[in-house]
């Protein structure tokens, strides 16, 4: 990877970050785009103080034309874009009964069209190029059920469609691409993330924080390398930590099975917000399976 460009979308924090870091100490030069901007210039001066090469760029993933500019901005100033990490994204957690359009169309606008918006920008680029990776950030719960993270998992669900179908369209053009399906890692949304957000009843913090842990959360800088083992190898499918490929496994082989045992799991968790849960009140609040 040294001597090569990544674009990374969501870099300021979370995956994005620790993705930004672990590709400079390869000696990529890593272009951090994010809407927050100012933790995005922090995150990229560190990089250069440790002597890697980073830059922070503003950008909202749902302005489609901003998406384009940068695009190719990036490609003129460095000769092309080797890697592009279409990693923003956000959630809302809690039923679907609870929802209201909002909660629909935050996370669809981010998560679906602003990954569409970021292959429209970059993968053009690529084609003439005829070469470059295209990563696109799913989810563990765009792959398994995901009771309690219906329009998180709708959107992550249809982030690997697509990246199935652009994985063979791209083959043609030298172009890879690959799903990126984390598990539950360490990263801010663990307690409480900055665009992320709870409808209806929830878990008290505690609980939350419980549950969250014996979900074994992965260190984000340990996630950053054994994901980028896994570009390095082209691999279709990243799904890290790597356990949840054998759930993943069991799910496909046997899907009644993986929904009953996803039920359980949801049944005793309602069982544990009626006995001690609270109203979500609209403060920002954290989802399992949320990535960044």
């Amino acid at each position: 990877m040294k001597g090569k460009t990544a674009f990374i979308t969501g870099g300021a924090s979370g995956i994005g970050r620790a993705l930004g870091e672990a590709l400079a100490v390869r000696g990529a030069t890593v272009i951090l785009a994010d809407r927050q901007i100012e933790l995005a210039r922090e995150v990229a001066a560190a990089i250069c103080s440790n002597g890697g090469r980073a830059e922070a760029r503003e950008l909202d993933v749902r302005d489609a034309s901003a998406f384009v500019a940068l695009a190719n901005d990036v490609a003129a100033r460095h000769g092309g874009i080797d890697y592009f990490f279409n990693n923003a994204g956000i959630g809302v957690g809690g039923e679907m009964a609870d929802y209201d359009r909002d909660a629909w169309d935050e996370v669809l606008d981010v998560n679906v069209r602003g990954v569409a918006y970021g292959i429209q920008a970059v993968y053009p680029i690529m084609r003439r190029q005829r070469r470059g990776h295209i990563i696109n950030t799913a989810s563990v719960a765009g792959l398994l059920p995901a009771p309690g993270l219906g329009s998180y998992a709708a959107s992550k669900h249809a982030v690997v469609g697509l990246s199935k179908a652009l994985r063979i369209e791209a083959a043609a053009f030298g172009v890879r691409v690959s799903a990126l399906c984390p598990g539950v890692i360490r990263t801010p949304i663990l307690t409480g993330g900055v665009f992320g957000r709870h409808v209806g009843r929830q878990l008290v913090e505690e609980q939350l924080r419980e549950t969250m842990e014996r979900m074994r959360p992965m260190e984000a800088a340990e996630f950053a390398v054994e994901v980028l083992e896994d570009v390095e190898r082209d691999e279709p499918y990243i799904v890290v930590p790597r356990w949840w490929r054998a759930i993943w496994l069991v799910d496909r082989l046997f899907p009644r099975l993986g929904l009953w045992a996803f039920g359980r799991v949801h049944a005793k968790t309602l069982a544990a917000i009626d006995a001690h849960g609270v109203e979500a009140s609209g403060r920002e609040a954290p989802a399992p399976g949320v990535h960044a």
